[in-house]
């Protein structure tokens, strides 16, 4: 039988207002680390058109980033169960100061990459331990917790996309990879010093049928040798990959369809299509993470993916007919990353309620590394946009959404449900024959 020992009650709190603090801590933390992915899009074709090393080669740097700050999260949750989570986060401020240094500096792809490299290990310790933290503080309520650290990162760059924007435009994108790098690792290095893991326990919650949670804590090796580990790995490779696509191709995406610079008025607001696209995209998505998390947490993590997933493709599909017309390019892509964010609360609060919280932020870290398994996609979009156009590669993204929402409800659901009720009949009559002969 795959289990271990009962799970102690999770760690909590000695008073709710200081989980509430480490909370939103975690969340500013994550804000300072949304530039290295959602904020990269604005420096692509700055940099193509001082270097002309072309976008499939710049793009790889974005591949090398995501793959290094998601496949190395088990191995900084390791880092994190030894020597606590400030350190870690410490470490990771530092790193990402430094990596988006070197960016400024790069004359050459392979210093391009290095930084990429450096970024991707720092944002991964930020990430990482940010997650993690929230769901050993919040076992009550996982799916907004984790919503609400993610939606630090989905969201955290809407308030910096303009001022980055405007200073690539005004003094160049070395100049906004300098200041920006230094004034985002600095916060994130000051803040480290007072996030705190939780120490007291927690009463177990209350089971709920549409929302079942293990008493079992399984350790990291246990739960790869799960296959329900597995399907959920592959559904979100799939839904990740047309999410990473768009975030990194959205500025290219927009100037091939012409309406980069269209002006776009909007309630009452007016910007150029694709810095309004951006800035929608991360308040959608900063604000889906956690609404997402919270309807989970009510209605069950399946139903909630199905409606997500469902979502995502019809904007998808609406992109790859619509696309061209600036208003839809704007309100399509706010749509869909309001939905695709929230992979980033459900599969955590997924995870840990189908393997426990003992192990919480290791395990979380190695299905997170499935973000790094769909970032190896985005190359390929740019491969594919060139021969086909952009229309074929929302086909595609459309295609592995519809396929995940259907596996959500009809094979994760029901996987899930036997794994967690199955290991905890073992467990009990395990528990009762030891008691029979003792």
């Amino acid at each position: 039988m795959v289990s271990s020992t009962t799970a102690a009650t999770p760690a909590a709190p000695t008073s709710s207002g200081f989980r509430w603090l480490q909370l939103v801590m975690g969340i500013v933390c994550m804000a300072m680390i949304a530039n290295l992915q959602y904020g990269w899009t604005l420096f692509v074709d700055p940099i193509d058109a001082k270097h002309h090393w072309g976008r499939a080669a710049i793009q790889l740097a974005f591949t090398i980033f995501v793959v290094t700050e998601t496949w190395l999260v088990p191995v900084e949750a390791w880092f994190v169960d030894k020597y606590g989570p400030s350190k870690v986060v410490m470490f990771g401020g530092v790193m990402i100061a430094l990596a988006w240094i070197l960016n400024s500096y790069a004359d050459s792809l392979t210093l391009l990459y290095t930084a990429a490299v450096i970024a991707g290990i720092g944002a991964g310790a930020v990430y990482g331990t940010c997650v993690g933290n929230a769901l050993k503080w919040f076992p009550d309520r996982r799916g907004l917790a984790a919503g609400a650290t993610a939606a630090g990162f989905g969201a955290g760059a809407a308030i910096t996309v303009v001022p980055i924007a405007n200073m690539i435009s005004a003094s160049g994108y070395q100049a906004a990879f300098f200041d920006f790098g230094i004034e985002q690792g600095l916060i994130v290095f000051i803040l480290a010093f007072f996030i705190r893991p939780p120490t007291v326990a927690m009463p177990a919650k209350k089971k709920q049928l549409n929302l079942p949670q293990t008493r079992i804590d399984f350790t990291p090796p246990q739960v790869l040798r799960s296959p329900i580990f597995w399907v959920m790995y592959a559904v979100f490779v799939m839904v990740a990959a047309g999410g990473l696509m768009t975030a990194a191709q959205i500025a290219p995406i927009a100037h091939d369809f012409k309406i980069a610079n269209t002006p776009v008025s909007l309630a009452g607001f007016q910007m150029a299509a694709l810095t309004f696209a951006i800035s929608l995209d991360r308040i959608f998505d900063g604000f889906g993470r956690p609404f997402f998390g919270w309807v989970s947490d009510n209605i069950g993590r399946e139903y909630t993916m199905f409606i997500a997933f469902g979502t995502a493709a019809l904007m998808l599909l609406t992109l790859s007919a619509y696309g061209h017309v600036p208003v839809v390019f704007v309100l399509a892509t706010a749509v869909y990353f309001g939905v695709f964010g929230e992979i980033y609360s459900l599969f955590p609060a997924t995870c840990g309620d189908t393997f426990g919280v003992k192990y919480a932020t290791t395990n979380n870290g190695m299905l997170y590394t499935a973000k790094g398994t769909a970032s190896l996609l985005v190359p390929l979009a740019s491969i594919v946009a060139t021969s086909y156009g952009w229309q074929a590669v929302f086909v595609m993204a459309v295609a592995l959404n519809a396929t995940a929402a259907l596996m959500a409800l009809f094979v994760i659901k029901p996987m899930r449900r036997n794994f967690i009720l199955g290991n905890e009949t073992a467990a009990d009559e395990a528990a009762a024959g030891n008691a029979k002969t003792a």
